[in-house]
């Protein structure tokens, strides 16, 4: 496997070169990445000379559409999916809420949905909400003591009567790779459609969604090194199915169908900047294919130098008496964003490290439903240290040895 240039990488991040970051170690990616300054660039380009209505005969608003366009285009075909079956929003919550009110008119009473307590709640809390129209709401329950999700406790939900599974590619405390694939094989088996939250699993690298066959797909791109927005494929067929959530004249557009509020241009044409980067990863590898090949290169170049990095710190807490590593410890079934219970108050410990230069966090994250299944309690909450593929070997060893002075 080609070996990940480390140096090129920090190079694409202007934050690595911030004075007021030197020293700074950052471990609290699970919440939100730098920004690459190929996103940068497009952002202050659109602002200083795009800022106009886009879509109009003149050409700073032409231009201006076309940007926005071009994110659309080259961000689907990375992840292998039509150009319309993915749009933008203003967050990854957001996005999951108007689906939700899709669903709330599609499904009828008596219908049900299944949901995990192993998400963030934005993949929970909105589809929770449904019973309130009579549609059944049933509880996918990970393992209290690992948080895994068993596809057998799936089997056990799953009948004539489900519509919708909705469960995360990975959760954002537990870090297991959850195998989509099966999971959306067997939703689709009992006649259901699925909606996968892949907003702490998109940062690894992105997926393919087609070969996944999940039917809704979501991220937030300011976590995959973009701006501020949710991003969510949703395919054709059920695209198509699902009452329109837009103005009505708008009902004929599928990335519009959607997006009842008006996107923000800016980002939304920045985000081609995400592709810009992958691409450039790319080709500073030796690589050279189609857009979905290319992303499965990235994909995979990513996930290799992640996996090298995470098993010495995953080995150098997993035997603490007085620490809980959450989900697996071992470093390829997971993404590393690593959860500690610490039987003790979290955000503390995160203040101490930031004394040695490490910036983490501590909290609930969104994930109470499941650390409190794990026995943990949420206002003490979780020790959350996440890192990407731009965390350097250097960073990592910094962070063993500040963790052995707090810990």
């Amino acid at each position: 496997m080609t070996a990940l240039d480390i140096d090129f990488v920090r190079a694409q991040f202007p934050a690595f070169a911030e004075p007021g970051l030197d020293g700074q170690a950052f471990f609290e990616n699970a919440g939100g990445s730098y920004t690459c300054r190929q996103v940068i660039d497009r952002l202050v380009r659109f602002y200083t000379q795009r800022k106009v209505q886009p879509y109009a005969p003149y050409e700073a608003s032409r231009l201006a559409g076309e940007e926005m366009d071009e994110a659309r285009t080259r961000l689907a075909a990375l992840m292998g999916v039509a150009t319309d079956e993915l749009s933008f929003g203003p967050s990854t919550t957001q996005n999951t809420y108007v689906l939700a009110q899709a669903f709330r008119t599609f499904m009828k009473p008596g219908e049900a949905i299944i949901v995990t307590n192993q998400d963030h709640e934005a993949n929970s809390g909105p589809w929770r909400r449904l019973a309130e129209e009579g549609i059944e709401v049933r509880e996918w329950q990970i393992d209290p003591q690992t948080g895994h999700l068993d596809t057998a406790r799936l089997e056990e939900l799953l009948d004539e009567k489900v519509r919708l599974v909705c469960f995360p590619h990975c959760s954002n405390v537990v870090g297991e790779i959850n195998p989509v694939a099966e999971i959306t094989a067997m939703a689709h088996a009992a006649g259901a459609f699925v909606c996968v939250d892949g907003v702490s699993y998109a940062p690894h690298g992105l997926p393919n969604v087609d070969e996944l066959g999940a039917d809704i797909y979501l991220f937030s791109a300011y976590k995959t090194y973009g701006p501020h927005q949710g991003i969510m494929v949703i395919r054709r067929a059920l695209g198509e199915l699902l009452p329109n959530q837009a103005h009505y004249f708008n009902a004929d557009c599928l990335y519009k169908r959607f997006t009842p509020a008006g996107p923000d241009h800016a980002q939304v044409a920045a985000s081609a900047g995400m592709a810009d980067y992958v691409e450039a990863l790319a080709a500073h590898h030796g690589h050279a294919g189609s857009a979905a090949e290319t992303g499965a290169f990235v994909h995979d170049l990513m996930r290799g130098h992640e996996i090298a990095l995470l098993q010495p710190l995953l080995d150098a807490v997993k035997d603490r008496n007085n620490v809980r590593l959450l989900g697996p410890s071992i470093a390829e079934t997971r993404a590393p964003t690593v959860a500690l219970a610490l039987n003790r108050a979290a955000e503390p410990v995160a203040a101490q490290l930031a004394e040695f230069g490490i910036m983490a966090g501590g909290g609930d994250f969104y994930a109470v439903r499941a650390l409190e299944a794990m026995g943990i309690d949420p206002a003490e909450g979780v020790l959350r240290i996440s890192f990407t593929h731009y965390t350097s070997k250097a960073e990592v060893a910094k962070l063993i040895e500040a963790l052995d002075r707090v810990l």
